[in-house]
């Protein structure tokens, strides 16, 4: 029997340290998963510049000229490091070039040019200026409406583009009344603006709806969160019970200017832009991405597009290639290796 219990508190006792070490690798994971992913990224060669475009600076990151000129431009409160699960394999085939678009990350903070008119003018330069021939263009959420307008009217520097779940139709009033991220991120945005604080990271933290979705956590989990702002400020928030895609959705959020926010509250980004005019427009070989979506029971259209959208965005864009993932709305971070198998299959029919 002694040598029983003997056993049994060995067995159990390896158990106990093995979840352990699986738990403390689990928090490991959570707080260092960026500075992991990005150490691969210098590894690959890139090196961040700045450049100034038509009188405001915008940054960027270029790696090793190993290929094809590929631009990424990223979605609404990322930066170009949001792209580093897939940056390194890029580097391999690509000449990569990562922008930091403006009011994001190190670029300018320029509200004048805070719509997607103003911002795509400003990255057609960057591609004359910067990257000198003609590059595959793919862009994120909204940077997909980017790389909507530089594929329809600047074909001269654009040889194909991949359109990463852009929120075509659904960034338009009165439509976008009833998204996620009118609701949400811009809504935040223009009422911090509206009181006149100015620690925009905790006002967003404190009034962010995905709380909702923590149920009976969502008080706890907030006041973690603003005692941890209070004791770091000046840097992103971090939960160390959280998957990394959390920490990541809030990461660069201390570089972001909730002007540019705001621009999407009143459909000032809009401005300029007409979204069926823009796509039928598009001639060069096109990807386009749609991911998960659904709706909330107050009818908010949780992702970027419906698959009504979706579809005419298909039927607009001559010979597209149409993608449904199974994934969340920012797929090349999600899934990095189905995202570069995309952009290896555009470069193959920009060759062909």
């Amino acid at each position: 029997m002694r040598k029983v219990l003997r056993i049994t508190a060995v067995v159990l006792g390896t158990v106990v340290v093995l979840c352990c070490v699986v738990a403390g690798g689990y928090v490991i994971n959570n707080l260092n998963y960026f500075n992991w992913g990005m150490a691969h990224v210098w590894r690959a060669g890139y090196v961040e510049k700045q450049v100034t475009i038509n009188g405001s600076v915008m940054n960027y990151a270029e790696g090793p000229d190993n290929g094809p000129a590929l631009l990424l431009i990223h979605g609404q409160s990322g930066d170009w490091q949001n792209y580093y699960p897939v940056l390194p394999k890029l580097a391999k085939r690509y000449h990569v070039y990562a922008v930091d678009c403006y009011g994001h990350g190190k670029s300018a903070r320029v509200p004048e040019k805070y719509t997607n008119v103003a911002m795509g003018r400003d990255l057609q330069q960057f591609l004359v200026q910067v990257v000198g021939r003609p590059a595959i263009v793919s862009g994120h959420s909204s940077g997909g409406l980017l790389a909507a307008w530089l594929a329809a009217y600047a074909p001269e520097q654009v040889s194909g583009v991949v359109l990463e779940d852009p929120p075509v139709f659904t960034t338009l009033l009165p439509r976008a009344k009833k998204t996620w991220n009118w609701v949400d991120l811009a809504t935040s945005a223009h009422t911090f603006l509206a009181t006149g604080q100015t620690d925009w990271v905790g006002y967003d933290a404190e009034h962010e709806r995905m709380w909702d979705f923590f149920g009976n956590s969502k008080q706890g989990l907030l006041k973690q969160t603003m005692a941890y702002h209070a004791q770091h400020p000046g840097q992103s928030i971090k939960w160390w019970e959280l998957p990394p895609i959390m920490n990541e959705s809030f990461r660069a959020m201390d570089h972001y200017d909730p002007r540019f926010g705001d621009a999407f509250y009143t459909d000032s980004w809009d401005i300029g832009f007409d979204h069926e005019a823009t796509l039928a427009a598009i001639h060069v070989p096109a990807a386009y991405i749609h991911t998960n979506w659904s709706y909330d029971s107050d009818g908010i259209l949780l992702g970027a597009t419906d698959d009504k959208d979706a579809a005419r965005a298909r039927s607009l864009i001559k010979g597209v290639q149409f993608y449904q993932v199974n994934s969340g709305h920012g797929f090349h971070w999600e899934k990095p290796d189905a995202f570069v198998k995309i952009v290896d299959d555009l470069a193959d029919r920009v060759r062909r």
